[in-house]
């Protein structure tokens, strides 16, 4: 499935960050996109693909970066399409050292 931005909604006792991890459309290896604003119990954040210089078509996953923590990868991959207008919704719960990442959906 084709999506444009993610969104990450922080519901664990923790600060986190929004990180993408990418495999480039022509092969490669994977890289880690990072968007460094933290985000605080309670709150969410969402980021343009684009915005993180990800190249086109890239198979792309959702990596919640858990400040002091465990970080948590998503298990879905998507593929990075401009104008799509679809954004893959996640929510992370749990404790710094046990969390939980989970897709809400895609809208």
């Amino acid at each position: 499935m084709d999506i444009e931005k993610f969104s990450l909604r922080n519901g664990g006792g923790f600060v986190a960050k929004l990180h993408v991890v990418a495999a480039p459309p022509d092969g490669g290896s994977s890289q880690t996109y990072e968007e460094n604003t933290d985000i605080p119990l309670g709150q969410e954040k969402t980021v343009d693909l684009g915005s993180l210089k990800i190249p086109e078509g890239s198979r792309v996953k959702l990596k919640a970066f858990v400040v002091w923590g465990n970080d948590n990868v998503a298990q879905q991959a998507f593929v990075y399409r401009k104008g799509t207008n679809k954004t893959a919704k996640y929510s992370i719960t749990g404790t710094t050292l046990d969390n939980q990442l989970g897709l809400i959906g895609v809208q």
